[in-house]
Order: structure tokens, then C-alpha cells, then sequence
């Protein structure tokens, strides 16, 4: 517990240099620069994308991190969100439960948490998501697990996730990393390969697709398909960019069930889970074009990461889905999903592609739980609300808090830059037209990650962790 504090505390102090200096006349561009010169030093990018939480939730008592207003020396006062079935309001707490029930997360409920910016609807939705459908959906992301007694006003810290805390005291933490769409895990994981969540209406007919924050094409046996179709992704994803120009890719992935029919008292079927399985975390052979390209085989199970790292044949782009007991997705345990992350990262750290790899590790949505920060609005999808972001490299900065407004469409940006000559999933000019409103990749308020890493210092030994520290 001490050796935590004491490295949080130097890591803070550290961090805060960093931001001085980043805001020294002329020290911004020459840093770009750089970033932007030495970013092909990185030959492995291994996106690990957990589920359902909130920045506030995780790190809102993070020192020098944007968190929750009132605690942990942050200005403000401690704000009390109304809790309309208690006729009161509920603060923030500190919550040492290893297991969590979250709230609704669907668009819907983002459009209400956030309230206009008020960011104060997290207790009203969670106990709407009690209705007579939830009663028998527990798996839609617009019912809650809990709604009785609702948690999304809890928030973790080092007593739970030590880990975490870790990695954001030595590596970088991203206290503006806002999901790409406003929604739930289905359309934020497109979003994750392609920068986009649409719903297409004619088979293999990109120009049919149009967007859809909450709906697109769903897998069989999820709630929002009402019809048992396969859904078919027609627009252009990411896989098409790196195939055209021979990059290496895989999306590895972890076998169990998708997480909402996890747990035996939610009253529904599971669904299977694994690489030969479409669903919600696993979308990529519903597009097109990695069919077309013949890719399937690109799509592996979990272990494949691990030979894949043994024989030295990491791929140049990696995505890694989690099963649904170490996903954090309520109601998985946040001490399994951080043994299992820390397993991932330890184990890269150990393999001979440390030195050139950048590790973006990120939660999907926010779950359903508080976050005090209002996102900004690119477009009619997003940005969704903050959730948690950490980079991990023998390149990133050490103890620095990246403020720079960012989505998970940076992760593409970052790939882009560093593997595709700065090329985006562009229908203008990728070869491949579709009818997407923007690129996200240029969205003007988008900062850059190339800004989290020095290129000109040494590269970094690793930081191997315990799988199981001890919780609270």
C-alpha cells in the first residue's frame, strides 16, 4: 500500500513537471516534431479495449487528473446528483466492492446522463432501467442490473486497482479520452475498426449504410435484433486500409460468452463467445471487405497472441476482446479483469517486441456510472462520455497526464500515421466509397498520441506487475 502511494505520488509530481514544460514557448511544436519523427519507432500497436467504466469511476481521485470536483485537492464543490426515488441526492463514495452492477449505457441513457451538460441523470437512469422489458432483458444496455440500489455514483482507486494506478504513475494516463459513440459496446467496437457505427439495408451496398448510434446490425439473439438476421457491414473498416497496403493485423480473442448472460441471476441465455463467433466484441467478419480480402483466419483465438508473441510474429496492429468473466462489464469482478490485462501486458513486456510496442489500453463505455465531465459534440454520434485510457510503452512519457481532448478514433489515427502514410478510412480518398458524414480521424478537436511518447529517450524496461495484488 505504501509502495503504491509513494510511486503515485512521485509519478504526480513528475506529471506535473511535464505539463509545465510541454507549456514552454516553443517547447509544444518542437515536441511534435519529434513525436511526429520518431513515431515509425513503433512497429507493434496492441489496442486491449475492457468494458463499462467511467474515468470518474476509476481515476476521478487520481492526483493531477481532471477528477471528480471536491476530492482528491480537485477544485469545486462535491457535486450531489438527484436521486428521484429517495426524493435526495447522492455524492460520490469511495466503493470497495469487487463486483459492480453500473447502469443503463445505451444512447438513450448517455443523452440523459449527461442532461445537457448538467452531467446529473446516472441515479435517475439506473433505476428506470427496472421496467417491465428489463425485467426480462437484463442483457439490453438499456436496463440496469440493480436498479433497487444502484452504484453509479462509486468510484475505485489504488486499494482496488493498484495496477492501473501503477501504470498511470509511470506510463501515461488520458483524463479526456471520451468513447467514440455514444452508446454501448456494439456500435463503440465498430467504431474501434472502422470509425464508424452504421446500419446497411442492402447486402454488400456500402452507399445503403447509415448511422446508427444505438442500433446497427446486431448479432442473433441480441435484444436490438428483433429479426434473427445476420447482420452484413458493408462501409470501409480498417483492415481494408492495412491489407491494401501490407500491414500485418489480427483481433485476438478471448473465449467465454459476451458479458451481459454472464451471470446465472440475469436471468438470460449466454451467448458463446470466441474467435469463430461474430458478436458484439467481435464484428470483424461482418464486414465486406475482410471477407473479400480473405482475412477470416486473421481473427484468433487469445492464445494465438500468446505463441504469436513467443515466435516473435506480433503482428503490426492488434486488437485483443476480453471474455466476459475478466471483461469488467458488470457483473464481472474488477480483480479478474485486472489480473487478466496485467497478464497481457506482462507478457508482452516479456517478449522481445517490448521495445517497439505501444500498448493502448481503454474501457469501451462508461457503463452507466458518473463522470462530471461534459463530452464535446463532433457529430450526431459522439463524442460518448470519458472512460478510462492508459498508453504503455517503452517510448511513453513517464508519470504524464495527457489533457489533450481525445476518442478512441485516435487509436486509427495513430495506426494510420504510423503504418499507412497518414491514409484514413476516407471515402474520398481510400478507393473505397461509403456514405459516412466525417472522417473522425480529422475531426479538428482530436488530439494526437503521437504527443504521449518521447522518441529520443532510451527505450524503457519493463514494468512487470503482480497478477494479484492485494484488493482494498
Amino acid at each position: 500500500m505504501k509502495r503504491v502511494l509513494v510511486v503515485l505520488l512521485a509519478g504526480a509530481v513528475l506529471a506535473g513537471a511535464l505539463l509545465t514544460s510541454a507549456e514552454l514557448p516553443g517547447h509544444r511544436h518542437e515536441a511534435r516534431a519529434a513525436a511526429h519523427d520518431g513515431i515509425h519507432k513503433i512497429r507493434h500497436v496492441v489496442i486491449i479495449m475492457q468494458e463499462n467504466r467511467s474515468f470518474d469511476s476509476y481515476f476521478g481521485t487520481y492526483p493531477g487528473a481532471d477528477g471528480i470536483p471536491g476530492l482528491a485537492g480537485n477544485p469545486g464543490t462535491v457535486p450531489c446528483v438527484p436521486n428521484p426515488r429517495q426524493h435526495d441526492c447522492m455524492r460520490p463514495y469511495h466503493d470497495a466492492s469487487d463486483r459492480n452492477a453500473g447502469g443503463p449505457h445505451g444512447h438513450g441513457s448517455a443523452m440523459a446522463d449527461i442532461s445537457r451538460g448538467a452531467m446529473d441523470g446516472f441515479i435517475a437512469q439506473a433505476e428506470l432501467g427496472r421496467t417491465n422489458y428489463c425485467k426480462a432483458h437484463f442483457d439490453d444496455p438499456r436496463c440496469s442490473y440493480m436498479p433497487t440500489a444502484p452504484d453509479v455514483m462509486g468510484y475505485h482507486d489504488w486499494r482496488e486497482i493498484p495496477n492501473y494506478w501503477d501504470y498511470a504513475s509511470n506510463f501515461v494516463l488520458q483524463d479526456h479520452m471520451f468513447e467514440s459513440d455514444s452508446s454501448w459496446s456494439m456500435p463503440e467496437h465498430l467504431y474501434l475498426v472502422s470509425g464508424w457505427s452504421a446500419k446497411c439495408t442492402r447486402q454488400a451496398d456500402p452507399m445503403s449504410c447509415h448511422s446508427a448510434p444505438q442500433d446497427p446490425g446486431s448479432p442473433p439473439g441480441e435484444p436490438q435484433n428483433t429479426t434473427g438476421a445476420t447482420p452484413d457491414y458493408a462501409w470501409t473498416d480498417l483492415t481494408y486500409l492495412l491489407h491494401h497496403y501490407g500491414v500485418s493485423w489480427r483481433y485476438y480473442v478471448d473465449k467465454g460468452t459476451q458479458p451481459d448472460c454472464a451471470d446465472n441471476a440475469m436471468f438470460c441465455a449466454p451467448v458463446p463467445q470466441n474467435s469463430n463467433t461474430p458478436g458484439i466484441w467481435n464484428p470483424l467478419p461482418w464486414f465486406d471487405t475482410v471477407r473479400q480480402d480473405g482475412q477470416l483466419q486473421d481473427i484468433v483465438p487469445l492464445q494465438s497472441f500468446f505463441t504469436d508473441l513467443a515466435r516473435g510474429n506480433l503482428p503490426a496492429v492488434s486488437w485483443i476482446a476480453p471474455g466476459d468473466k475478466v471483461s469488467e462489464h458488470p457483473p464481472a469482478l474488477v480483480s479478474d479483469g485486472q489480473s487478466y490485462v496485467t497478464g497481457l501486458i506482462n507478457s508482452i513486456m516479456r517478449s522481445s517486441a517490448w521495445d517497439s510496442t505501444a500498448i493502448f489500453l481503454c474501457w469501451d463505455d462508461w457503463g452507466g456510472f458518473y463522470d462530471h465531465v461534459k463530452p464535446p459534440v463532433v457529430d450526431d454520434q459522439g463524442y460518448g462520455l470519458r472512460v478510462p485510457a492508459l498508453v504503455i510503452s517503452p517510448y511513453a512519457r513517464r508519470g504524464y497526464i495527457d489533457h489533450q481532448v481525445l476518442s478512441q478514433d485516435a487509436y486509427l489515427k495513430f495506426i494510420e500515421d504510423d503504418f499507412l502514410h497518414g491514409q484514413r478510412i476516407d471515402p474520398r480518398t481510400d478507393g473505397r466509397p461509403d456514405p459516412r458524414p466525417d472522417v473522425r480521424e480529422n475531426a479538428r478537436i482530436l488530439g494526437n498520441l503521437a504527443s504521449d511518447f518521447d522518441f529520443s529517450q532510451k527505450p524503457r524496461p519493463p514494468l512487470l506487475l503482480p497478477l494479484h495484488p492485494p484488493f482494498s
